[in-house]
């Protein structure tokens, strides 16, 4: 875009024209730098380097990813999904740039490499994307990017833009003074020529006039070529040696503290006078270049650095959150994390939080308790307790608090259940060879859980536990003479044994048995003790039987049987086939009918009547009730055939 401006100077009115300078440093040019970075370029000089970082690590720590090189731009280093790890850069010489130190820099802008990196963490708990670095570029070193690994790497994706081969970098023309030359050659259009030189000549003699009311036109900045419209720019007279640049003061520092930097102000001057005057009267070829002066050195005031929240630690209800809070300092357009006392001066924000998401699920009891799992005794009964959400549905019980959740199961006592005596089966040895002995069982008060007989306890009418046995006469023995000890009663567990104990006199060839008051004044060995062969292990045990079933053709008669180990708890260790059995037939005789008083038999000779089978008329059966009565007993249907 162009404007005209009219300066009246000795009655002359010239025109001359204010246009935009291209990235060449030529007034009028319309060069702009491609995405190559190179000035004038048509895309096509410079490589795209694009790839994805999916390598799997097992150590923790920093892991290098990939290098940028110098001179790289469009510089795209992201995250493919979100993660707890952490990207970091840092420069070939070591210099930290972002995330070094194992110290985590908030999201922002970030010196580095002569270009400004732009570092992303999103942090919203719906989002999904993971860490970034943008850069524009040129990077003017290499630079290194590293992976903060945590947990498993879901991939980096990295991309940037390098020049081709014999191709004009970009920081050359970013640092070059017009007019100098560029990779050897001057940097000025190639139509200039000395017909351009002449005009500039005939330009100067032409206006006579001081050169500070035109635009300043530097060498080498004129267009290749003149528009029909536009009349030639007046070019400034020549400077003499009575004007020189003179440093005024400096520019103001860019930063109020730690370590900023300005430039010395050089402004054009009478050398006589020292009066300010316009740049064109001296010489700009001989116009020193300010060069970078640090200023305010002394360290910024420590700050607080307020990371962003995390997410809440509860997805409903009452949570926590946390966030990072460092104390920092501004230093050399760099941002350090120093010792947290630097911050003592200001008041630490909360590094902790409440936070609510949504108002968690409630529990509701959806059924009644269940029945009692035992019909006697202690046992448990249930019910169906859901966590349902505030739209009705059901969802995990974590979605719920736990420390409210109703119980579901819960004992119940049924009250008292019914006992019985539970016996073993009678031992099959006498406890004395000879004579008088006992056989043994075990007897012990067992709970009845399953059992529907009618049994309410075991009382006090316990089961003898011995009975007597004999096995015939013993031979007489001598004096206090004690028998051997007979076999235990039991074959296993505790039972007792027997021995004889008689007193007798010894003859020739025989004994004869004395009453026991002949041996009294000796000490009389005992004739019974206890034994235990082995651990029975487990038994049989049954309850006595019930009462029939029926009191005549034919009933049947229960018991209940257990299967016991030697301290009397339940065991499966019994053999089946040794089980009782747990019910019998009982009282199979026929049944006896009652006798009515008035049936009797009125004729002696009823026998004949029940013989010709007059029974079914009405007055035979009532003239001979009896007879008839006893035959229909026997015969059922006898009376009822006709």
């Amino acid at each position: 875009m162009q404007r005209s401006a009219h300066t009246r100077f000795d009655g002359m009115e010239q025109i001359f024209s204010y246009q935009s300078i291209g990235c060449d440093d030529y007034l009028g040019s319309d060069k702009v730098i491609d995405k190559c970075g190179i000035c004038g370029g048509d895309n096509t000089a410079c490589k795209v380097v694009s790839g994805v970082f999916k390598h799997t690590l097992t150590n923790l720590g920093y892991h290098k990813i990939v290098e940028i090189p110098e001179g790289a731009t469009k510089i795209n280093i992201t995250e493919m999904s979100k993660s707890n790890n952490y990207l970091a850069l840092r420069s070939r010489s070591g210099r930290s740039i972002i995330n070094g130190n194992w110290a985590i820099d908030r999201p922002g802008r970030y010196e580095g490499g002569g270009t400004m990196f732009t570092y992303k963490r999103p942090n919203e708990i719906s989002s999904t994307a993971g860490e970034s670095f943008l850069a524009d570029g040129p990077t003017n070193e290499v630079l290194d990017v590293y992976m903060i690994h945590q947990q498993p790497n879901p991939g980096i994706h990295y991309e940037y833009i390098i020049p081709g081969d014999n191709v004009i970098s970009p920081q050359l023309l970013a640092h070059r003074r017009p007019g100098e030359p560029l990779n050897g050659q001057l940097g000025m259009p190639e139509s200039t020529n000395h017909e351009d030189e002449d005009l500039h000549r005939e330009t100067d003699t032409l206006t006579g006039q001081s050169a500070g009311t035109f635009p300043v036109i530097q060498p080498g900045r004129f267009p290749s070529h003149q528009p029909e419209n536009q009349v030639p720019a007046v070019q400034p007279p020549r400077q003499n040696r009575e004007y020189n640049w003179k440093q005024i003061g400096k520019t103001e520092c860019s930063t109020t503290c730690g370590k900023g930097s300005q430039y010395p102000v050089f402004h054009c001057v009478n050398r006589i006078t020292h009066e300010e005057v316009s740049e064109s009267y001296c010489d700009s070829s001989t116009k020193p270049i300010p060069e970078e002066e640090a200023c305010n050195l002394f360290p910024c005031p420590a700050f607080w650095d307020i990371g962003e929240w995390s997410e809440c630690s509860k997805t409903c209800g009452l949570g926590m959150q946390h966030r990072q809070i460092l104390c920092r300092q501004m230093y050399a357009n760099r941002t350090l994390t120093v010792q947290q006392y630097r911050c003592h001066h200001l008041e630490k924000p909360e590094t902790t939080s409440t936070c609510q998401l949504k108002i968690c699920s409630e529990w509701q009891i959806r059924t009644e308790w269940t029945s009692c799992s035992v019909p006697c005794g202690v046992g448990q009964r249930t019910r169906d307790v859901k966590c349902v959400s505030n739209l009705g549905d059901i969802v995990d019980d974590e979605e719920c608090n736990m420390k409210l959740r109703p119980n579901d199961i819960e004992n119940c006592d049924m009250g008292p259940c019914a006992k019985s005596w539970f016996l073993t089966e009678w031992s099959d040895r006498c406890s004395a060879e000879c004579g008088d002995g006992v056989r043994t069982r075990s007897v012990v008060c067992m709970t009845n859980h399953v059992s529907s007989l009618p049994l309410e306890g075991c009382g006090n009418n316990r089961p003898s536990e011995t009975t007597s046995c004999n096995n015939g006469p013993c031979a007489g023995k001598v004096e206090w003479f004690a028998g051997a000890w007979t076999q235990c009663s039991t074959e296993c567990g505790s039972g007792t044994q027997q021995r004889e104990v008689i007193c007798v006199r010894k003859t020739e060839g025989s004994f004869d048995v004395l009453n026991p008051y002949e041996c009294s004044y000796l000490e009389k060995p005992p004739s019974q003790q206890s034994c235990y062969l082995k651990p029975c292990g487990s038994k049989w045990f049954h309850t006595e039987w019930s009462t029939c079933s029926k009191s005549c053709e034919g009933g049947f008669r229960v018991r209940e049987v257990r299967c016991l180990s030697d301290d009397m708890t339940a065991s499966t260790q019994c053999d089946p086939q040794l089980k009782p059995e747990e019910k019998e037939p009982c009282n199979t005789q026929d049944c006896i009918p009652e006798i009515d008083e008035n049936c009797k038999d009125k004729y002696y000779n009823c026998n004949v009547v029940v013989q010709a089978r007059l029974c079914v008329y009405t007055y035979y059966k009532t003239a001979c009730c009896a007879s008839c009565t006893r035959v229909a007993n026997r015969q059922p249907g006898f009376l009822g055939r006709r």
